[in-house]
């Protein structure tokens, strides 16, 4: 194989002609992840403009290809999470392919895998191994447990990452079994900390000069989003139950009934209380102890929500909404899928909603980003890639491969 060259100013400079200049521009990401919480994070990193190499097995690729919803052959949700994307094929189990992998290893910034614990090291390419390869290489695992602790070598799913990490324990209603949220939290979540996990590593390099690893489970994901939900327990060693849209700390904080559907209200304190009163015509209920204060408000939601679900039921989501929010006080429908696909504000002033041009597919809408940076936007400036769409590229702009070689690799059946 030709040697790598020490100056990456050219590739770089072929990056651009790809990509435009983001936050995230001159780094580059090894991703060996499949179907959503890596493929999360590596997709705000793409999108923040980083050079993300999905690495995938040959023939097969990513096994989310094959989930739904589909346009003609190909997975809607492939192209939502692996948009900005270069895809490379590689058998990383042969010494060849392996090879290719360590070549790349030397010019990049970050390695991110979510294999059960260990399987990398099984194939001699853990953090020790690379990192001798590589000192200033960034390398993060995700996993249902962690790479280390009793349960580390058991499975993870999503859904065990909501079950053990309790949110299923809260969410729902008193008389419902302990519910699912309606989207894979467990594993967005651990894509969201991988990614902070990844950019302060990043950080850190600046004065360490090393990389580190980055260690993020799906469990403990999940765990630290409970938040004050868990401080009920450690605080009075009362273990919370399912409320339903309920909150347990502030009331009325919750979803009620309107003549058409349903509306959330937000009354974070007692001076909204007093001005929600006033505005529904109720002054007399600021004499009534039982709801004087927030905490006794919270002690007697059962008899709030009644008053409050009276006022609701005498008009329908829009009046409720435009007249609370006239008088200031949060208020808002609650949106199904296709009114989030409809709002002028979500979908074209925020961006949330936009359109990409798939080779196979067409156009195609996909979900937007929510961080807006003033000098360095993220932008979606590619399309999911086809399996194995830019292994040749890579190969020849990214380690300076000559057609001779990466012809000797193909016919090895390395890609």
């Amino acid at each position: 194989m030709t040697s790598l060259s020490d100056n990456r100013t050219e590739e770089k400079t072929l990056m651009k002609r790809v990509k435009q200049s983001g936050a995230l521009t001159s780094i580059r990401v090894l991703d060996l992840t499949r179907v959503l919480a890596g493929p999360f994070c590596t997709m705000l990193m793409g999108d923040l403009g980083a050079d993300v190499i999905k690495i995938e097995t040959p023939e097969s690729g990513d096994d989310s290809r094959s989930f739904p919803p589909f346009i003609g052959a190909e997975s809607a949700y492939f192209m939502n999470l692996n948009r900005n994307k270069r895809s490379l094929t590689l058998d990383l189990k042969r010494p060849e392919g392996k090879g290719v992998f360590l070549d790349l290893l030397k010019c990049s910034d970050v390695v991110i895998e979510n294999f059960r614990p260990g399987t990398m090291d099984k194939m001699g390419l853990g953090y020790e191994h690379l990192s001798a390869v590589n000192p200033a290489i960034i390398y993060s695992s995700i996993s249902g447990f962690g790479q280390y602790g009793p349960y580390r070598d058991l499975p993870g799913y999503d859904i065990i990452g909501q079950a053990m990490g309790g949110i299923m324990s809260v969410t729902g209603w008193p008389d419902s079994p302990p519910t699912r949220t309606g989207t894979a939290i467990a594993d967005v979540l651990a894509g969201l900390f991988t990614c902070i996990g990844i950019l302060s590593a990043l950080a850190a390099r600046r004065t360490l000069g090393r990389g580190q690893q980055v260690d993020v489970s799906l469990v403990d994901s999940v765990v630290s989003a409970m938040e004050t939900i868990i401080q009920i327990y450690l605080v009075d060693q009362r273990e919370p139950q399912r409320v339903g849209n309920r909150y347990e700390f502030i009331y009325p904080y919750d979803s009620f009934p309107a003549k058409n559907g349903w509306v959330v209200i937000g009354i974070g304190n007692d001076k909204l209380w007093r001005e929600f009163c006033t505005a529904i015509g109720r002054d007399e209920l600021l004499a009534v102890q039982d709801y004087k204060t927030n905490i006794d408000r919270v002690r007697n939601h059962e008899g709030v929500k009644q008053v409050v679900a009276e006022w609701t039921l005498r008009h329908d989501v829009k009046q409720i909404v435009d007249f609370l929010l006239q008088k200031r006080i949060p208020c808002a429908p609650i949106y199904g899928v296709k009114d989030i696909a409809e709002d002028d504000h979500i979908v074209k002033a925020r961006e949330m909603i936009i359109d990409v041009d798939h080779p196979v597919a067409g156009s195609t809408k996909i979900v937007g980003l929510p961080i807006k940076l003033s000098q360095t936007p993220a932008a979606v400036q590619a399309p999911a890639p086809l399996l194995g769409q830019h292994t040749d590229d890579i190969l020849r702009e990214v380690l300076s491969y000559s057609a001779e070689t990466i012809e000797g690799l193909k016919r090895k059946n390395i890609f």
